[in-house]
C-alpha cells in the first residue's frame, strides 16, 4: 500500500512538472522584448543569436536549445556578502552576534537565491533590566517584599552578566474619573499613608549602581485608584519610547518586567474619562519630575501600537502577574513580539526566581524575523544545535549562551520595482540586524546597446537589439522586411507554405510578413510551433493516455516536419513505452530469453523458427525434458547393481555418483532440477544432474529406490458388515426417538383439552334476540 502511494506521488509530481513546463513555454511566448521575457517567468530565456530562424525568441531553455539557439540571456538571482565581521563575545569591543552584517541580492522575479545567516548569543552580553511596578493599594505587600529582595535581584543579574544596568518605575492610572477619585482630599491621599495617584513615573533611570535601586524602592509609598484595571499599557509605552529618559543602551539586551495583580486598560478605554485623543506613541516622560505629563490628554495605547514600538526599540516585556491574571497576560504574549509571562506570588516573593527563569527562557531561544516588503518572500530553514535542517522554521530552542545556530534564508521577488530596496533580518531581542540590499534583475545587458539602421534588419529598416530587430516606423516583420506600402501579398503568403503544400502555416497559424505566427491553443499547456506551425507538443503518440508515456518529450522532427517522441534514456518506441531493461527477460539459465528470443519492451519475443515458447522462451513443446531423457539411464545404473548385464547401460554416457540419503543430493544449480520417476512396481527413483555449457556432465543418484511396503489382504466382510449394522442401529434409534416425541405431543394436547373442559361455564340467561309469541296492550283510558 505504501509503495502504491509513493508511485502515485511520483506520477503526480511528473504530471505537474510537465504541466508547469508547458505553461511556462506558453507564458514565455507572450514576450516581445528581452526585458519582457526575463520578467515573465524565471524559466524563460531570450535568444540573442543573430541568425536565429524561429520567430519566438522568448521560450524555455530546453525549447530554445531544441530550436538551435546557442546564445541565450537568462539572468540568475545571486547574493554578495558586503560586510562579514566574525562572531565574538562581549569584551573590550562590542559583541558580534550575527553574521554576515550586510548582504546585497540580485533578484530576478520568481528566481530565488539562498544565503546562510549565523546567530550566536554572546556570553557576558550587556543587559538593561527596567522594573516597572503597579503601586496601587492591592500591591502594598508586593512593595514590601521588593524592598527586601532588591539586593538579591541585583546580585543574581550580575552573576549572569557583569555589564548589567537596573532601573525602576511605577504606575497607577490616569488621574481622571472613573479611574481615580477626583475628590480633592482623595487626590492628595487616596488611602491611609498613600501618595497621590499618577499615570507613570520614572523613579530610577537605568544605572550600573544597583544600590540606588534599593534606596528608591525603600523610599517609595503606595498609592490608590478606583477601578480594577490599571494603567500598565501607558507605563510600558513610555518605558519603551523614552530611550534617553530611561537610559536604554544601543548595544544591550533590553528587558522590562511589569508586576501587577490587575488587568489593564487599552485603546478606547480613555473615552470613559472623556479622553478621545489617540495615543501617538511619543515620549512625554522627562525632567524635572520624570512623570508622564500627557496621561490626562492621551488615550491608552493599543496592543498593536505597543508591539510596534517594542519591536522598533528592541524591548522584550516580561509580565509577572498573580495567578488570577496569568491567563490574560499569557494571551497578551501572543500579540507582542518576544513577550513572556510568569505567575507572581501574592507578595512577590518569587520575583528574583522569575527574572532568572525568564531571562534563561529568552536566551535559550533564537527566533529571526524580517521587514521584507510585500513583493519579496523570505523563507527560512533552521539548522539548530543538532545540525539537522528544519524547513519552514524560524526558531531554534534549547540553546545556551555561546551556542551558534544557522538559518538558510531563501529570498524570492515576485515583481520588479523601479529603485533598489532594502530590508532587515534580525533575531528577536537583539540590537543587531542583517541589512539586505536588493537590486532587481529586470533588464537585459544587451538592452540600450542596439545598432540603429542595422543591415540585419532588411538593409537598415530597424534597430538590432538583443539579436532581434526593432522596426522603424512604417516597417514590420521579423526582419523588418515588410513595409506598409507593399502590395505583393501573394509572394509573402507563399513564404508561409511548407514545400509543395497549398495550406498557409499548415492551417494552424497566420502569415505575417512572410512568417508564420502560430495560433494560440485553448489549453495553455498546448503549444503549436515550427517554421510553418507544422509541429506541436501534444499530438505525439501516447501510451496509457499519457503523452510519450511520460518517458520523453514531444519534439519537432525536422526531417518529417512532424511531431514525434524524443524518449528519455532507457526508453524506446514510438510512444516511449518500452523500457530498455532486460531483467524481466532473463531466463533461469542466465540468458536473455533463454537464447531463443529477443527482449522487446521488457517481454520476450521468441524466434519464429524456434520450438521454444513461453514468457522467457523456456518451454519446448517438441523437446524431451532432461529428467525424462535420463530415466532409463538412472534405472539401468540402479538395476545393474542388482544383476543386469553391463551392455544394457551403454546408453548412459555420464559420470554417475551415488548418494546414501536424499539430503545428500546437491542443490540443483540454475537451469537444473530434482527428478523423481516411478517404475512398473511403484518404486520411485530420485536424482539430479549437473550441467556445463548446456550439457549434462554428472548424475547424482539416490542409491536406494523408494518402494512401498506390501500390504496384507483385507477381508471385505470385515468392512461391509460393521457398516450395515451401523446403518440399521442408527435407523432404529431415530424411529424410537420419533415415536417418543409424538407420544409427548399427544399427551400435552390431551391434558390441555381436559383443562379447558373443566374450566367451561354455561350461562342460564335468555337469548337476547328471543321474542315471546304474545303481546299485551293497555288502554290508557280504562277505568277513568
Amino acid at each position: 500500500m505504501m509503495g502504491f502511494r509513493v508511485l502515485c506521488l511520483v506520477l503526480a509530481s511528473l504530471c505537474s512538472h510537465a504541466y508547469a513546463q508547458s505553461l511556462a513555454a506558453r507564458t514565455c511566448n507572450e514576450a516581445k522584448t528581452c526585458r519582457e521575457c526575463i520578467i515573465l517567468d524565471p524559466s524563460c530565456g531570450w535568444c540573442t543569436q543573430r541568425n536565429f530562424t524561429d520567430i519566438q525568441r522568448c521560450d524555455t531553455l530546453p525549447n530554445l536549445r531544441m530550436q538551435g539557439c546557442s546564445e541565450v540571456t537568462t539572468p540568475e538571482s545571486s547574493s554578495t556578502v558586503q560586510e562579514e565581521r566574525p562572531l565574538s563575545d562581549a569584551g573590550t569591543t562590542d559583541a558580534v552576534q550575527i553574521k554576515p552584517q550586510r548582504i546585497r541580492l540580485q533578484l530576478r522575479p520568481g528566481n530565488p537565491t539562498t544565503f546562510r545567516f549565523a546567530v550566536r548569543q554572546a556570553e557576558d552580553y550587556p543587559v538593561d533590566l527596567y522594573y516597572v511596578m503597579d503601586v496601587s493599594k492591592s500591591m502594598e505587600d508586593d512593595l514590601q517584599s521588593l524592598k527586601s529582595l532588591g539586593v538579591e535581584l541585583a546580585e543574581e543579574m550580575q552573576n549572569i552578566t557583569e555589564n548589567f544596568h537596573l532601573g525602576f518605575g511605577s504606575f497607577v492610572d490616569k488621574v481622571v474619573m472613573p479611574y481615580v477619585s477626583t475628590v480633592p482630599e482623595k487626590l492628595d491621599s487616596p488611602c491611609a499613608d498613600c501618595q497621590p495617584p499618577y499615570g507613570f513615573r520614572n523613579e530610577l533611570p537605568l544605572t550600573a549602581d544597583t544600590s540606588q535601586f534599593n534606596t528608591v524602592v525603600n523610599n517609595l509609598n503606595i498609592s490608590g485608584n478606583l477601578d480594577a484595571p490599571e494603567g500598565g499599557m501607558d507605563a510600558l509605552m513610555q518605558v519603551t519610547v523614552c530611550k534617553d529618559t530611561i537610559g536604554w543602551r544601543d548595544s544591550a539586551r533590553h528587558l522590562v518586567i511589569l508586576t501587577t495583580d490587575s488587568s489593564f486598560h487599552f485603546a478606547m478605554d480613555g473615552k470613559l474619562g472623556g479622553i478621545v485623543k489617540p495615543n501617538d506613541g511619543q515620549c512625554y516622560t522627562m525632567a524635572p519630575d520624570q512623570t508622564y505629563t500627557m496621561s490626562k490628554m492621551l488615550d491608552y495605547p493599543s496592543i498593536s501600537q505597543l508591539n510596534a514600538a517594542m519591536k522598533q526599540n528592541r524591548v522584550i516585556p516580561i509580565f509577572a502577574v498573580t495567578e488570577a491574571q496569568f491567563g490574560l497576560y499569557q494571551a497578551l504574549t501572543h500579540f507582542i513580539e518576544g513577550a513572556q509571562a510568569a505567575v507572581l506570588e501574592a507578595d512577590s516573593s518569587n520575583i528574583v526566581e522569575i527574572v532568572k527563569s525568564q531571562y534563561k527562557a529568552i536566551t535559550s531561544k533564537v527566533e529571526v524575523v524580517d521587514t521584507a516588503p510585500e513583493n519579496i518572500t523570505v523563507d527560512y530553514t533552521a539548522i539548530c544545535k543538532d545540525g539537522v535542517p528544519q524547513p519552514d522554521t524560524q526558531v531554534c530552542e534549547g540553546l545556551q549562551l555561546g551556542d551558534t545556530v544557522h538559518f538558510d534564508v531563501t529570498v524570492t521577488a515576485s515583481s520588479c520595482r523601479d529603485a533598489p530596496t532594502s530590508f532587515t533580518i534580525r533575531p528577536i531581542g537583539f540590537s543587531e540586524e542583517l541589512i539586505v540590499d536588493v537590486d532587481y534583475l529586470c533588464s537585459c545587458d544587451c538592452e540600450g546597446s542596439g545598432v540603429p539602421n542595422s543591415t540585419d534588419c532588411s538593409g537598415g529598416s530597424g534597430t538590432l537589439e538583443c539579436g532581434a530587430c526593432i522596426c522603424n516606423p512604417g516597417h514590420y516583420g521579423r526582419k523588418c522586411q515588410c513595409s506598409s506600402e507593399d502590395t505583393n501579398l501573394k509572394e509573402l503568403e507563399d513564404q508561409c507554405k511548407a514545400g509543395n503544400s497549398s495550406i498557409i502555416c499548415s492551417g494552424r497559424g497566420s502569415c505575417v510578413c512572410g512568417d508564420c505566427v502560430c495560433f494560440v491553443r485553448p489549453k495553455p499547456e498546448e503549444v503549436v510551433k515550427g517554421t510553418y506551425c507544422e509541429c506541436d507538443n501534444f499530438s505525439c503518440d501516447r501510451h496509457g493516455g499519457k503523452l510519450c508515456g511520460n518517458n520523453g518529450n514531444c519534439v519537432c522532427d525536422e526531417a518529417s516536419r512532424k511531431s514525434k517522441c524524443q524518449c528519455d534514456d532507457g526508453w524506446s518506441g514510438p510512444s516511449c513505452a518500452c523500457s530498455n531493461e532486460t531483467k524481466t527477460c532473463m531466463a533461469s539459465n542466465g540468458e536473455i530469453c533463454n537464447g531463443y528470443g529477443d527482449c522487446v519492451c521488457e517481454s520476450c519475443v521468441c524466434h519464429a523458427n524456434s520450438t521454444y515458447s513461453g514468457t522467457k522462451c523456456e518451454i519446448c513443446t517438441g523437446c524431451i525434458r532432461k529428467c525424462e531423457a535420463n530415466e532409463e539411464c538412472v534405472e539401468c545404473e540402479l538395476a545393474f547393481r542388482t544383476g543386469l548385464t553391463e551392455e544394457h547401460c551403454d546408453r548412459c554416457p555420464y559420470e554417475v555418483s551415488f548418494v546414501p540419503e536424499e539430503r545428500d543430493l546437491p542443490d540443483p544449480p540454475s537451469g537444473t532440477e530434482h527428478c523423481i520417476f516411478h517404475d512398473d512396481n511403484g518404486c520411485s527413483f530420485t536424482f539430479t544432474y549437473e550441467m556445463e555449457n548446456g550439457t549434462i556432465t554428472m548424475l547424482y543418484i539416490l542409491e536406494e529406490k523408494n518402494c512401498p511396503e506390501p500390504r496384507e489382504g483385507i477381508n471385505p466382510l470385515v468392512v461391509i458388515i460393521p457398516i450395515v449394522v451401523g446403518i440399521l442401529l442408527i435407523g432404529l434409534v431415530l424411529l424410537i426417538l420419533w415415536r417418543v416425541l409424538i407420544y409427548l405431543w399427544d399427551q400435552k394436547e390431551y391434558n390441555q383439552f381436559e383443562m379447558d373442559k373443566a374450566n367451561a361455564k354455561w350461562e342460564t340467561g335468555e337469548n337476547p334476540i328471543y321474542k315471546p309469541s304474545t303481546t299485551v296492550h293497555k288502554n290508557p283510558m280504562y277505568g277513568k
